[in-house]
């Protein structure tokens, strides 16, 4: 099991296949672990697709159940797990990568294309988390209950009062849209996107859509993609055909 390790932080991530890079963010909140491709993801993204790419997945720093850790970075909480997550892609000397990302995934690619467009080629988001006016502390809630009391139990240097101020900045300092980027930002992001929404309180439906209708190179896959069963390889053919039409050359084709 490796681990990248910079100061105080390490990660445990994990690879498959090869080819051209892939990183691929589990979904699970602030709870994002690897085993979520073998549990409660709607498909298995690492066996579907290290046939043709090189995948990279991780443990979200500090989630319950997980190998990672690190700091508890309470004035920049979106910026501390983008530094995880281009650090990694460091660390394994690889510049330009793909991502797809589940639930908590699309808020973090909408930061990394926010801080590294350079080197993200094209992007998947999966069922992606956004603010949902109508609930608008569903995701404090959700974790100052389902996340940060196991954390403290493990952790004597950690808090619930740093819990509640990291939360804070996370999800209430920016409550709207997608908490990492304004609508702004999406509509002069010209690198190419997927999006295939959801529609549950942690995933609206409304968010995905403007988000896919802003972002001037953005495609959307069909909805509903989960439910029935047997939709979900229809919409594994749309995320191979979009991967595969944005790799570079060189990567094969």
């Amino acid at each position: 099991m490796p681990f990248y390790e910079k100061g105080p932080v390490c990660i445990h991530y994990e690879e498959a296949g090869s080819g051209f890079p892939l990183l691929l963010i589990p979904g699970g909140g602030l709870n994002s672990t690897i085993s979520f491709f073998t549990g409660s993801a709607p498909f298995n993204a690492i066996e579907e697709l290290k046939g043709e790419y090189r995948c990279i997945t991780m443990d979200l720093r500090n989630a319950n159940g997980g190998q990672s850790s690190g700091p508890l970075e309470i004035e920049r909480p979106w910026d501390a797990h983008a530094d995880d997550q281009l650090g990694l892609m460091d660390h394994l000397r690889i510049d330009k990568f793909l991502v797809m990302g589940f639930c908590i995934g699309g808020p973090f690619i909408w930061n990394l294309l926010r801080r590294a467009p350079d080197r993200i080629v094209a992007a998947v988001l999966a069922q992606p988390s956004g603010f949902r006016p109508e609930v608008p502390d569903l995701f404090y809630q959700n974790n100052i209950k389902g996340w940060g009391p196991a954390l403290c139990a493990r952790r004597p240097d950690i808090t619930m009062t740093m819990v509640d101020a990291f939360l804070s900045k996370m999800y209430r300092a920016n409550a709207d849209f997608v908490f990492t980027v304004t609508r702004d930002f999406v509509r002069a992001c010209h690198t190419p996107v997927l999006v295939l929404p959801d529609d549950v309180p942690a995933h609206p439906y409304a968010v995905a859509m403007e988000s896919a209708l802003l972002a001037p190179m953005a495609q959307v896959s069909l909805y509903p993609w989960k439910e029935p069963k047997d939709r979900i390889p229809l919409a594994v053919r749309h995320i191979r055909t979009f991967l595969r039409a944005h790799r570079p050359a060189a990567a094969g084709c």
